[in-house]
């Protein structure tokens, strides 16, 4: 069992949405679904509620991790689906969408981190009791629901270039940032704009879930039963995570803590968060890359100039370059690139990833100085050179990148919690349970 591990975690962090017919009957004539809740112009079923109970009961067994009592757990369950249709119902609205080709690459990606053939996974699915077609279903949500978050979140989150500043001088000296973290965490949430009332009866909430943790009391199963977050009920945990990339209401308390400690609630925007540090390791502090300086021409067929045409021009204008004219000069005239044409179709020092793979295969293999054949890839028609080659030390342009996606993170948490809890509120639901 479990033999497909990413899958198979995967699946049991998403709540499972099966469709079945509101008005099924058995043979006696008794109904076997209902609508556990109306949400905006949709629904969720009783039946969906009953199978990601089921699954979340099943995997707290396998790992001997003690629930809530069914009616709390059966509740959190019901409001997670909730908020899974409600955000499903907006990227809908939005026209956001999955092709079948981007699924598959996205089951193939699971397929190859778990050494297995794209083409066994509804064996293997099978001998997990996993129905195929509930999976692609689900891996196709999550799909929908990440574009969302990118869109709604992370696409709105701005950072200055003081914050960049600040966090490079943190860099130099903090731990934290030059840790990695394996964490969990509780959420007791508070409204957008919680009275004096609301924010007294969470602090009261968090002072007793702490002291439960103090008293013993497991940390997921606490997070199972009274987390608001959208990890609660996988028992709170946010996996491993880079230091200089935590939120900033983690990296402030996390640097003294070791393996296995919790924080006491801290105060935030979105309510009262405890955090609990389940590993720690060091980070890599140096990296080293292979790069290539290039220049190309590039020529894409149209309606004018087909493929054989774009071709023979390339062809020629090696055999000029071969004959001692510029490489820039016919570049400029030449190329369709817009970023590179007026640079005489010089790209600048860049490392692997950077280009689409039938460009860096030919750049990987040609010598340097010497012009190679004309070759296609999904832009069109190239010549490339390969200029010159170096190792590169990477490290402060790695580091800025990761201050920029550490600042982001900063602030991810929090506008998530936000977010989630803004469409929650707007948002019609009646709970028929």
């Amino acid at each position: 069992m479990n033999k497909i591990k990413h899958l198979y975690g995967c699946l049991a962090l998403l709540p499972c949405a099966i469709p079945v017919s509101a008005d099924e009957l058995s043979t006696t004539g008794d109904m076997l679904d209902g609508i556990a809740a109306i949400v905006n112009d949709g629904v969720v079923l009783k039946s969906e509620l009953h199978l990601q109970t089921e699954t979340i009961t099943k995997r707290a067994q396998d790992q001997n991790m003690q629930l809530p009592p069914p009616g709390i757990l059966e509740e959190q369950v019901l409001e997670s689906l909730i908020v899974k249709r409600i955000q499903l119902q907006r990227a809908d609205r939005i026209g956001i969408q999955v092709s079948d080709q981007m699924l598959n690459q996205s089951i193939a990606a699971v397929a190859e981190q778990n050494g297995i053939a794209f083409e066994d996974m509804p064996r293997l699915l099978a001998e997990d009791d996993i129905s195929y077609g509930v999976y692609r279903r689900e891996m196709r949500e999550q799909l929908i629901l990440d574009q969302l978050r990118r869109i709604d979140v992370i696409g709105r989150i701005s950072v200055a270039p003081r914050e960049i500043d600040q966090c490079l001088a943190d860099l130099e000296d903090n731990v934290v940032v030059n840790s990695e973290y394996n964490l969990s965490h509780i959420l007791i949430s508070v409204p957008e704009s919680a009275t004096a009332d609301e924010l007294a009866e969470a602090e009261t909430e968090a002072n007793y879930v702490y002291k439960q943790l103090q008293d013993g009391t497991d940390f997921a199963e606490l997070a199972i039963r009274y987390s608001d977050s959208q990890t609660g009920l996988e028992g709170g945990s946010l996996g491993w995570r880079k230091g200089d990339q935590l939120p900033t209401i983690f990296s402030d308390v996390v640097g003294p803590m070791e393996a296995g400690d919790f924080s006491s609630p801290i105060r935030a925007i979105s309510g009262y968060h405890i955090v609990k540090v389940n590993d720690l390791r060091g980070a890599i502090q140096r990296s080293e890359v292979e790069q290539m300086r290039i220049r190309h021409i590039l020529i894409t067929p149209d309606e004018i100039i087909d493929d054989e045409t774009a071709k023979q021009q390339l062809k020629e204008a090696v055999s000029q370059i071969n004959s001692g004219e510029d490489f820039g000069e016919i570049a400029k005239l030449l190329s369709d690139d817009p970023g590179s044409a007026n640079d005489g179709g010089e790209m600048g020092w860049r490392g692997p990833g950077t280009y689409v793979p039938e460009f860096e295969a030919m750049a990987k293999q040609a010598e340097i100085g010497v012009i190679s054949e004309p070759f296609q890839t999904r832009f069109g028609w190239h010549i490339i050179e390969v200029m010159d080659r170096r190792i590169h030390d990477n490290t402060e342009e790695l580091k800025e990148s990761g201050c920029i996606q550490r600042v982001r993170n900063s602030k991810l948490t929090e506008e998530e919690e936000l977010w989630v809890r803004r469409i929650r509120d707007e948002a019609f639901v009646d709970i028929r349970m």
